[in-house]
This record gives structure tokens, sequence and C-alpha cells, in this order.
């Protein structure tokens, strides 16, 4: 069976010196074929259910899990965070998740928004966060490092990396995109540039997500800088598919597991 190459998976150094075992996945490396080729990770697509369980069983494989503990959620851009603690065959209504079990994976799927990975520093507990503009703004990272507390976690012992998403560049928003951001965070304002069409903005999400770790007392933050728009030969899009009129898209997904056993350097 095939495997996915290490150079179709970004990797943050902030994240590898934890122990955790992670990957930003691309859309390089898998089954699928047409719109979805070619690692579509989504159960939602509409793509082939045997290349989707392939697909999976790669990225499983890649971090060390069992096809069936790659454990994700039905997102639904909301501020909900689940704990993992034993595999399931189809996941809850949330946009989060943390575990402390190595055995299990847990991954968020995306096409433009900012899939974010967390670690404690010493490994022992990971989570991942789905964040578009609504969650962010919500507060699904604060959600997230809050649940990773309940794990016994301080906030300034977790380190976490924005991945791959739409790039302040390409990311063009509306008024009213802008004023609903503004209603629930006042303090977004200075992630709001001039955009190129009277009446429209360019909205920075990757500083954005940073911002608000930041504000949360997360000890460490990584921005991977990878714009999923700009980059068709690496990254399904959504603001992609939607320029080119519609039509099905496949989605990457970014994952990450705790480690097997703790760094020594973290019991220091």
């Amino acid at each position: 069976m095939g495997m996915i190459p290490a150079d179709a998976v970004l990797q943050a150094s902030l994240l590898a010196r934890t122990g955790v075992r992670h990957g930003f996945f691309t859309r390089l490396g898998g089954v699928s074929s047409g719109p979805y080729a070619s690692l579509n990770c989504s159960m939602r697509s509409g793509d082939d259910p045997e290349n989707l369980r392939e697909n999976r069983r790669r990225v499983a494989e890649f971090l060390e899990v069992g096809p069936s503990s790659l454990l994700g959620v039905t997102q639904v851009h909301g501020c909900g965070v689940v704990r993992a603690t034993v595999p399931w065959a189809s996941g809850p209504e949330a946009d989060a998740l943390v575990t402390a079990v190595p055995e299990l994976a847990i991954g968020v799927i995306t096409a433009d928004c900012g899939p974010v990975l967390f670690a404690s520093r010493d490994g022992r507990v990971a989570g991942a966060a789905h964040a578009g503009w609504r969650g962010a703004a919500g507060g699904v990272l604060e959600a997230t490092l809050e649940a990773m507390t309940e794990l016994g976690v301080r906030a300034e012992d977790v380190l976490a990396v924005v991945g791959p998403c739409i790039g302040p560049a390409s990311y063009e928003v509306s008024d009213d995109m802008r004023d609903e951001v503004l209603g629930l965070d006042g303090a977004a304002a200075s992630f709001f540039a001039d955009g190129k069409r009277a009446g429209h903005y360019q909205f920075d999400l990757p500083g954005y997500c940073a911002a608000r770790l930041r504000r949360a007392g997360a000890g460490e933050i990584e921005v991977t800088g990878a714009d999923t728009l700009a980059d068709e030969a690496r990254f399904f899009s959504h603001r992609r598919r939607t320029l080119a009129g519609g039509g099905q898209i496949g989605h990457q997904i970014s994952a990450i597991a705790p480690a097997k056993t703790v760094p020594v350097k973290a019991l220091s």
C-alpha cells in the first residue's frame, strides 16, 4: 500500500521538539482523482468512499496510529471542543479536539480556514482546531486552550501553530463580514486592510488567529504562512473554487497525536 511522502507534509519545528507526531497535510500523496486529487480527507465531500478510506489510512500511518484511531468531528464553524479518549465511528458536532491518549490522532479538515495544532511542552497533550473567521472571532482557539488546561496543562506551556490557510493578500471580504467580526471582537480592526475594491477589505486570518492565541496566554506561537488560495499545486481552496464558478472540491487534513514518551528535556 502507498505512503505519503515526507515532502508532501508540512511540519513545524515548534511542535516537533515536543515529541508529538503531527502534520499539516497537503493535497498531495493520496489516491483520489478529479477535483479531489489526491489526498482528499473530507468524508462529506462526495468523493469515492474507498478513496477516502485509503487517504485517511495513509494519514493515520504517517502519524503511527491505526486507521480507526484518526479522529475528527463534524465541523460547524462554532466553538465546541471534544475530548477524545477512545476511537469513534462518527465525530460529534464541534470544531476542535484535545487528547492525552498517544494511541489516538486528532485532526481537522480545511480548504481555506485556519487549521491550528497545539501541543503541551512535554508532548503529553495535543489539540487541533478548525478556525475560520467565525470560529476564531467566536473563541474556538481560547476554548481549545481551556480544554487543554482541564487536562492539566498550563496555558503558558501550550505551543500552537497556525497552519496553511487563505492568506491576507488573497482574502478579500465585504463590509458585512468585517462588521460581524468587529461585533464579536473590536480588537480585530487592525487585521483588516483596505481592499482592492471599494467596500471591501483584506483580512489577515492567520495573523488574527496568532493574536487571539497570544492574548489567551499560549506559550509560543508559529504561523506557517502558506496561502491555500495562492498555491493550487499543494492545497485545496474554497475561495479558488468559488472564483472558478463552483463545483466539487477536496479538503486537506491537519492532525496531531500526543508523544509516545515524554521528551527527557521536558522533564528537566
